[in-house]
């Protein structure tokens, strides 16, 4: 799965669709994709994150407490 880092508008290709989806989980592991090279695997804060069309992360994936949070 692709992501974009808000700020660059880097794209991040997630190694594991289980972290992203983890609410409990505050980092995800992923790999840049800039050039042609592949790059080495990095750690990036779900905060960070939005998916290519610019919309936010579900906040399911982000809090795990969204249920009984005030909205």
């Amino acid at each position: 799965m692709l992501l974009q880092i808000k700020d660059s508008g880097e794209l991040v290709k997630i190694l594991e669709i289980e972290e992203l989806l983890d609410p409990n989980t505050d980092v995800v592991r992923g790999q840049d994709q800039e050039g042609q090279e592949e790059q080495e695997p990095d750690t990036f804060k779900k905060e960070n994150l939005v998916f290519p069309s610019g919309e936010g992360l579900p906040r399911c994936w982000l809090d795990a407490d969204y249920r009984t949070a005030n909205s």
